[in-house]
C-alpha cells in the first residue's frame, strides 16, 4: 500500500485510487515520490510493544459509551472519531480523511473541485482562513488570510470539527452559503454570502511587463504546473531574451512537491539540490534534485522540454508573503540558497513539514506528518518561514494584512534547526478576543475588499521591477529592515 506524502496542509474547501505515491507541499491540499507502507508501520509498532494499560482504558471508555450514553452510538462512528482524535491532537496537519475528503484531496491536485476556493485550518474552535485561492468565490468576496469564520449560515462554527465545517462549506455549484467573519481591526463581524462554484484553478498566469520584463504567477502547485511554467517562459521569450523576471508566489498555499521541484529546476543548474526531507523511517529521508526523475510524475516526457536556455540566467525576483506556504516556500528557499534570485516581500508562512497520505480500507485515508523538509543549505523553515532578502510591505504606507502563520497554529512542530523560531509560537494570538463576540449589535457590518496581484497598483510587484531595472526601491518609513 503506497502512501501519498505531502509537504503541506490546510483543508481545501472546495473515485480513483492513486497507484503511484504523490507528495504534497501546501494547505489541506495535496506530492513528492515518497511512499510509506501502512502495514510496515503497524508491524513496527507491534514489535515495540503495545501499551496494554492504555488500551484497556480505551476499551473501558468504549464500553461505557456503548452501554450508558444517552443515545445509541454506532461502532463505526466511535472508531472513526477515535482515529480522528488521535491524529488531530498530534499537530495541525495530521488528520483523518473520510472517503469524501480523500477524493476531494485527490481531485484538488488536478486543479478542479467544488466549493468556495479557500484554504482553512482550525483555531480555538473557529475556522481560520489560511489563504483564499485566486479567482474563486472566496477571493472575489475579499476573504483574507487570518479571518476567523465564526458562523456558517445560521450554524455557529464553535463545536464543529474541521471536517464538519468543511462539509458545510462544500455543496452543489450555484448554491449559496452565508459566512460570518471576524477580522482583526474590525469591531463588528463581517457577513458575506458566497455562491459555490466548480473551482477550476489556473495554476500559472503570465504576462509581459514593460521593456522586456516578464511576470509569472503560480497560484498553486498542480500536476501540470511545471509544464505550464516552461510554456509561459518560452512564450515570454519569443521576442528575445528577457531582461528580468518576477516569479510571484504570494498567497500560494502549496501543492505537489514534485511540481515545486520542477519549477525550481526551471531556473537552477541541472542536478542542483532543491530540497531534502528527514523523518524517523527510512522512506522519509530523501533528497530532491533538479532532475527529471525527481520532478516528472507518471510520464517519460521531460516536463521542462522546450524551456528556453535564458531561464537559467535571467535576473529574477521572487515575491512571497505570509500566504506563501510549503511548496512555494520550497521554491523560494531553493532559489534563495543557490543565490539564483532575490526574494522580496514579507516573511512566508513557515510550513516545513511533510504529510504522507496513507489510504485505508473503504476509501478513507489518514494524513500523517512523517518528515520535515530542508532548503539546500540545510535550513528548516518550520514555524519560521522564508525571510526575504529585501522586506517590502504590501502597500506604500507599510500596511500589511494580519496573516496566520505556522507558528500561530496550536501543536505545531518546532523548528529543529533554529531554536529562535520557537519564540514565534510564544507570541500572543491577536484577534482571539474579537472572535468571542459574533454579534453585530444591529449596526452595519464592514465590507470586504479583494486584493489584486499583478495589477498596475501592485506595490510589491512595482518594487520588484524597480530592483530588476537597477532603480532604487522605495521603502515606507514605517517598515523596518527585519521581521
Amino acid at each position: 500500500m503506497n502512501g501519498i506524502p505531502q509537504a503541506n496542509d490546510n483543508r481545501h474547501v472546495g473515485g480513483k485510487r492513486w497507484k503511484t505515491a504523490g507528495l504534497v507541499a501546501g494547505g489541506f491540499l495535496a506530492g513528492a515520490l515518497l511512499s510509506l507502507n501502512l502495514s510496515a508501520l503497524a508491524e513496527k509498532g507491534a514489535k515495540e510493544g503495545l501499551p496494554v494499560e492504555e488500551l484497556r482504558t480505551f476499551a473501558e471508555v468504549y464500553s461505557a459509551i456503548k452501554q450508558g450514553y444517552v443515545e445509541p452510538v454506532e461502532d463505526k462512528k466511535l472508531i472513526t472519531n477515535a482515529i480522528s482524535g488521535m491524529l488531530s491532537n498530534l499537530d495541525p496537519h495530521s488528520t483523518y480523511l473520510d472517503p469524501e475528503a480523500f477524493k476531494e484531496l485527490q481531485v484538488g491536485t488536478q486543479g478542479e473541485f467544488g466549493g468556495l476556493g479557500i484554504e482553512v485550518g482550525m483555531e480555538d474552535g473557529f475556522v481560520k482562513v489560511v489563504s483564499p485561492i485566486e479567482d474563486t468565490p472566496a477571493a472575489r468576496a475579499g476573504l483574507k488570510a487570518g479571518d476567523l469564520i465564526v458562523k456558517l449560515d445560521d450554524t455557529p462554527v464553535k463545536g464543529l470539527t474541521l471536517n464538519e465545517a468543511v462539509k458545510r462549506m462544500r455543496g452543489k455549484p450555484k448554491t449559496n452559503i452565508t459566512l460570518t467573519v471576524v477580522r482583526k481591526g474590525e469591531q463588528k463581524p463581517i457577513v458575506v454570502t458566497l455562491t459555490r462554484e466548480v473551482i477550476k484553478v489556473q495554476s500559472v498566469k503570465a504576462k509581459a511587463l514593460e521593456n522586456g520584463y516578464g511576470y509569472i504567477r503560480v497560484t498553486q502547485f498542480q500536476e501540470n504546473t511545471t509544464q505550464s511554467v516552461a510554456r509561459q517562459l518560452a512564450e515570454l521569450s519569443k521576442s528575445g531574451d528577457l531582461k528580468g523576471l518576477v516569479l510571484d508566489l504570494r498567497n500560494d498555499p502549496g501543492g505537489l512537491l514534485n511540481s515545486a521541484v520542477g519549477v525550481s529546476a526551471a531556473f537552477l543548474p541541472p542536478k542542483a539540490l532543491v530540497v531534502s526531507t528527514d523523518g524517523r523511517v527510512e522512506d522519509a529521508k530523501h533528497k530532491y534534485f533538479a532532475s527529471p526523475e525527481d520532478y516528472n510524475r507518471g510520464t517519460k516526457d521531460d516536463a521542462l522540454k522546450g524551456l528556453p536556455a535564458s531561464a537559467k540566467t535571467v535576473p529574477m525576483v521572487v515575491l512571497v508573503n505570509g500566504g506563501s506556504a510549503s511548496a512555494s516556500e520550497i521554491v523560494a528557499g531553493a532559489l534563495q540558497d543557490h543565490k539564483r534570485a532575490v526574494v522580496m516581500g514579507t516573511q512566508s508562512f513557515g510550513k516545513g513539514s511533510v504529510q504522507t497520505v496513507l489510504p485505508l480500507p473503504q476509501g478513507a485515508a489518514i494524513k500523517l506528518t512523517t518528515a520535515r523538509y530542508y532548503t539546500p543549505s540545510g535550513r528548516s523553515i518550520q514555524a519560521k518561514g522564508i525571510v526575504p532578502d529585501i522586506v517590502v510591505e504590501e502597500t506604500p504606507n507599510g500596511e500589511a494584512h494580519d496573516r496566520i502563520r505556522e507558528a500561530d497554529l496550536e501543536r505545531h512542530l518546532t523548528n529543529d534547526k533554529d531554536k529562535e523560531a520557537a519564540k514565534d509560537a510564544a507570541k500572543a494570538k491577536d484577534g482571539k478576543d474579537a472572535a468571542k463576540d459574533n454579534g453585530n449589535n444591529g449596526k452595519e457590518a464592514p465590507s470586504l475588499a479583494p486584493s489584486e496581484f499583478g495589477g498596475k497598483n501592485d506595490w510589491q510587484l512595482n518594487q520588484a521591477v524597480n530592483l530588476l531595472k537597477g532603480l532604487a526601491i522605495m521603502q515606507p518609513k514605517a517598515v523596518s529592515s527585519s521581521q
